[in-house]
């Protein structure tokens, strides 16, 4: 908290825009609080690099997690799944924590989006809170955030080896080529993704993290082959700025939504 009394917050998503932002206002607002909303459904290697971030930064990264986890709120939706049209995740796991960790107090908060996207998400509207945007103002694109990263020493995390995102382990915004991505590196995640759909037979009410397939459906050999072919696979570039795009995770039967601000920047 600053003289005047407000208070400056930089939520990481574990996610290459955020940090790139750290990396940018570690210097020039020395008393900034990084916080960190934790699903605890997060991926290995986001956990592994919010630990190298914090160690860049020099100060805790303060976890922040729900009174109730995922599995509560999924009970209490009637079981159904998060999407692009019932975000309830990202309020009751990311926002919400966030809103009851800031309070009343006056906080300008620091959000990573780049001055080359157009995007809006989950932005707290509490009056006490205020949204700032440094890469917008300072021209910041994808190609400088690649940039700061690897002159940081922090680079990307691991996950970009075959994800384009950040989020939980199961996030609905993953593309079928991730899901794969998922399976092939993380097989009891992918499980336990798994175990979370449910489809009726008799009805044909089905909850799913695609509309479009089931992951058992995904699973089978010969879809997973197809996937593959058409997804491609990333060589070890990806982890370097030269990953400006992730063209070759995208299938291009799939639109390309944009995921939330606090999960995905």
């Amino acid at each position: 908290m600053n003289e005047l009394g407000v208070r400056h917050i930089l939520n990481l998503s574990g996610g290459k825009d955020s940090t790139a932002l750290a990396v940018v206002m570690r210097d020039k607002i020395p008393e900034m609080e990084y916080v960190f909303c934790d699903t605890l459904k997060e991926l290995p290697e986001t956990y592994e690099y919010m630990d190298k971030v914090e160690a860049y930064l020099g100060k805790p990264i303060v976890r922040l997690n729900a009174d109730r986890g995922f599995d509560h709120w999924l009970d209490i939706y009637g079981g159904l799944l998060p999407s692009s049209q019932a975000r309830w995740c990202t309020r009751k796991l990311k926002l919400e924590p966030f809103e009851a960790y800031v309070g009343k107090d006056p906080v300008v908060s620091y959000i990573g989006i780049r001055a080359d996207e157009d995007r809006s998400g989950y932005i707290s509207t509490k009056p006490n809170i205020t949204a700032v945007f440094p890469f917008k103002e300072m021209g910041i694109t994808k190609a400088d955030v690649f940039r700061i990263l690897e002159e940081s020493g922090l680079n990307v995390p691991r996950y970009y080896e075959w994800r384009s995102r950040s989020g939980c382990y199961f996030c609905f915004f993953q593309r079928r080529g991730e899901w794969v991505g998922l399976k092939d590196r993380h097989p009891d995640l992918f499980e336990k993704a798994k175990a979370y759909e449910k489809m009726d037979p008799e009805t044909g009410e089905r909850f799913t993290w695609s509309q479009r397939e089931s992951l058992v459906e995904l699973e089978q050999p010969d879809r997973l082959e197809e996937v593959r072919a058409k997804a491609g696979t990333l060589d070890k570039e990806a982890t370097s700025r030269k990953l400006i795009t992730l063209g070759s995770l995208i299938d291009p039967d799939e639109e390309d939504e944009l995921g939330c601000l606090m999960c995905h920047t």
